[in-house]
This record gives structure tokens, C-alpha cells and sequence, in this order.
């Protein structure tokens, strides 16, 4: 039988340490979520490798090190709220909802969605809410966010999530460049978003955080 326990302590040994992640809360929420019960069945013995899983045609399991430094940015305490957007099956959701006062997880995908809800239910989470539609429209109704993290690639963040941050807010994102990606985390200040690079990643751009392609004659 397949010991995951072991294989956590190797992915945060391996991946996460020698990314300079080091913060507490982080490395303890990587150690105690069982990241194999959030990809589908046929994924799991492939759940703990250091790259990017697609858990469907539409969304991807960000590989530990980009989640893990984007958190290790992000510095989310106790008293936080945090939207978690693209959180396919709820792994992200789970591991940040251990760091923060309570996370909205949205999700497009519906069967995603409801696996995340059964899932994180199913491991006792009660500051952790999954909300079913479109990504980039966000989930309003709960915000003001001081923190919004983005499980996926986006070549621009539409202004419909960047009203849902909080002044002084943070947002961790990774920017889609022609085959780079950049994780850039975003400042809000006098209602602007300032950003900052990070560190290097990559994954698949996210439906509605396409760039619009300009008209020309």
C-alpha cells in the first residue's frame, strides 16, 4: 500500500524547503492535507510530483512549489479572508483555509465544484465555503477580500475581481507571457493594483482571464 504520509514529507523535504519556504503554518498545512484525495483516482500516485496536474479538461493542481512560495508571498495570518479562485477539486482551499480565518473557494466546473465541497467537508473544514460559477466573476457577496489567490494562469486579472480586494489587500497570480509565466503578487493601493514579481512558474490560462485580442484592418 501506497504510504501518502511519507510521500508529503518528501514533496515538502524535496520541493517546498529548498524553494526558502520555511514559514511554519505553511510547511504544517502541506504536511497535514492529504493532497491524493483531491485529484481524481486515476491521479493519485501522481499526486506528490513537483509539477502541474490537470484534475480536468479545464483546471490544474498547481505543483507544490508554485503554491507553496505563492502562500510563503502572500503571508496570510489568522484574521484573513481569503477568495481562492480556480480551486478545482479544493486542495489550495484546504491548505490555506489552515493559515487564514476563512476561505471562499470558486469553482466553474460543477462536478470540481461538488468534489470540493464533499471533500473538505469530509476533512472537518468549518472556515471553508465553495462557491459554484463562473471564476472571474468572483464571489462578491462575501467580499471585501484581504486576499485572493489565483490556482491557474491568467494574462490579465478583469476589474470585476480586482474591486473584490480590500485597500492594502494582497493577490498572488502567475502571469501567462507567450511560454513564460511569471507569479507576480499585487498591492492594493488608492484603489490600484501594484505588482511585484516573485518568482518564475507556469500553468494554463484560466477561462475569462484571457487577454482580448486587439481589432485591427
Amino acid at each position: 500500500m501506497t504510504n501518502f504520509a511519507d510521500r508529503r514529507r518528501m514533496m515538502v523535504d524535496n520541493q517546498v524547503r529548498p524553494s526558502d519556504v520555511t514559514k511554519y503554518p505553511i510547511i504544517e498545512a502541506l504536511l497535514s492535507v492529504e493532497r491524493e484525495k483531491f485529484v481524481p483516482q486515476a491521479l493519485r500516485e501522481a499526486a506528490y510530483l513537483g509539477e502541474n496536474l490537470m484534475v480536468s479538461k479545464d483546471r490544474v493542481l498547481l505543483e507544490p512549489r508554485t503554491l507553496a512560495k505563492m502562500l510563503d508571498a502572500l503571508d496570510i495570518t489568522s484574521d484573513e479572508l481569503v477568495l481562492d479562485l480556480g480551486a478545482g477539486m479544493g486542495y489550495s482551499t484546504a491548505v490555506i483555509a489552515q493559515m487564514a480565518q476563512a476561505v471562499i473557494a470558486v469553482e466553474e466546473n460543477e462536478a470540481l465544484a461538488a468534489d470540493a465541497e464533499a471533500l473538505l467537508a469530509e476533512i472537518g473544514l468549518v472556515n471553508a465555503v465553495v462557491e459554484q460559477g463562473p471564476i472571474a466573476a468572483g464571489a462578491p457577496q462575501h467580499g471585501p477580500y484581504d486576499v485572493i489567490t489565483l490556482q491557474g494562469a491568467v494574462e490579465v486579472v478583469p476589474q470585476a475581481i480586482t474591486d473584490q480586494l480590500k485597500e492594502g489587500g494582497r493577490m498572488a497570480a502567475i502571469f501567462a507571457d507567450r511560454n513564460l509565466g511569471t507569479v507576480r503578487i499585487g498591492l492594493k493601493v488608492n484603489g490600484q493594483m501594484n505588482w511585484q514579481f516573485a518568482f518564475n512558474a507556469g500553468a494554463p490560462v484560466m477561462k475569462g482571464f484571457e487577454q482580448e485580442e486587439a481589432f485591427s484592418l
